[in-house]
């Protein structure tokens, strides 16, 4: 993908948004698909497919501190598609996103498409390249809600994740790199020092584990959308958050845990 005629604005294709400057706004785009078996289970109800389809891409908003300007779906034809239709109306009408579009096909196995618009509200858009040696790490929330709740058949938090786009406004000024946890703190903390150039070391007593995971597990498991942080080892975060580390210069890893290299998966990776 990175061989093709890119826009200045996506940086590469090394993070989850590109940032374009329009008519005197910078627009914040992403672009998600989730896809059955993959990111929600045979048989889910498709009211629960719309909003968590809608929810993952305004969480990369999020992260970006953007303020949502509308959506675009691409949807599939499922049985009781009125569910979706009912889904898709309460997550919009949650947090005040627009529909501006989008289609409809049929194939199978189901996968849904969304495209979310952002304008930025910071000066400067916070990617997940910034982090500097002696910043602080910091998350919004527990890790593991999304695990428990998958396992438990229940999936309120698995399937209905809850975008930061208020924190990620009130941060977005304010630290060095942000970026939401999809794919599992650890997995993601090594990819903000990956990109940056640093080595994040996490003390896993001090990551908010939800209450009943493993906290090994729910590191690496992923879905949980929260937001990770890399600011000024004196800076006090606006809204709630933990600080579980810190970024040093980069060492033979990006990631040490307790401070040794992991010997298992981080967390997921997309094939």
């Amino acid at each position: 993908m990175r061989t093709l005629p890119l826009h200045p604005g996506a940086e590469g294709l090394r993070d989850d948004t590109a940032v374009m400057e329009v008519g005197g706004e910078r627009l914040v785009l992403t672009h998600d698909a989730i896809a059955e078996g993959v990111h929600y289970r045979p048989g889910t109800d498709p009211f629960d497919i719309a909003w968590k389809l809608v929810a993952v891409n305004l969480s990369d908003l999020a992260a970006k501190g953007a303020e949502p300007l509308g959506v675009l779906i691409g949807a599939v034809l499922v049985e009781r598609a009125e569910r979706f239709v009912e889904g898709l109306r309460a997550v919009l009408t949650e947090y005040d996103v627009p529909l501006l579009g989008g289609d409809t096909i049929s194939v199978s196995p189901a996968t849904f498409g969304c495209t979310a618009i952002g304008r930025a509200t910071s000066p400067r858009v916070p990617r997940r390249d910034g982090a500097r040696p002696g910043d602080a790490l910091w998350v919004t929330g527990p890790m593991g809600a999304a695990m428990l709740g998958f396992e438990a058949g229940t999936g309120t938090a698995y399937l209905r994740p809850r975008p930061r786009l208020s924190d990620g406004r009130a941060l977005a000024a304010h630290v060095h790199a942000m970026m939401d946890v999809s794919d599992g703190l650890l997995l993601d903390a090594s990819r903000m020092a990956e990109a940056s150039g640093c080595t994040a070391e996490i003390r896993l007593a001090d990551v908010p584990i939800a209450a009943g995971a493993d906290p090994l597990r729910a590191v690496t498991w992923g879905d949980d959308y929260e937001l990770l942080f890399a600011a000024p080892a004196d800076f006090t975060p606006p809204v709630a958050a933990a600080r579980i580390g810190h970024m040093t210069e980069r060492g033979a890893v990006p990631l040490l845990l307790d401070g040794a290299a992991p010997d298992f998966p981080l967390g997921y990776q997309h094939r």
